[in-house]
């Protein structure tokens, strides 16, 4: 089993979102879906989970946050060999995804469930 299956076997999300009504909206419509769902409040925070966590299958997120913003976040994470297989959606209200650092996906906010579902389903499985 390579990486990549072993990401799509656990059906764990991390989802790092500042907005706490939007963190709690996006692990509610995950978690009815089944899937296992962490969150934190920004990059930083997140970097200490995925420390703590099983591989997640994806990680959502947000690029405007405090403390440790998107773009410093996938920075850091693909300074780590291991992390860096996980795939990244960035979540942003930013209409311009050119603003947006290398990742393999996006979605806007508002955030359209059968768009988030699709996503999910194509990284986790």
């Amino acid at each position: 089993m390579d990486k990549k299956e072993g990401h799509l076997n656990n059906k764990c999300i991390l989802v790092i979102e500042d907005n706490k009504e939007i963190q709690d909206s996006l692990k509610m419509a995950l978690e009815v879906e089944g899937y296992k769902v962490f969150t934190a409040d920004n990059g930083k925070e997140g970097m200490e989970i995925l420390g703590k966590i099983p591989t997640p299958c994806m990680i959502l997120l947000d690029l405007m946050m405090p403390i440790m913003n998107g773009w410093e976040f996938v920075d850091a994470i693909s300074k780590d060999i291991m992390l860096s297989t996980i795939p990244i959606v960035v979540v942003s209200a930013f209409g311009d995804k050119k603003g947006t650092p290398k990742t393999d996906g996006y979605i806007q906010k508002p955030i359209d469930l059968d768009a988030l579902l699709n996503t999910v389903s194509k990284h986790c499985g």
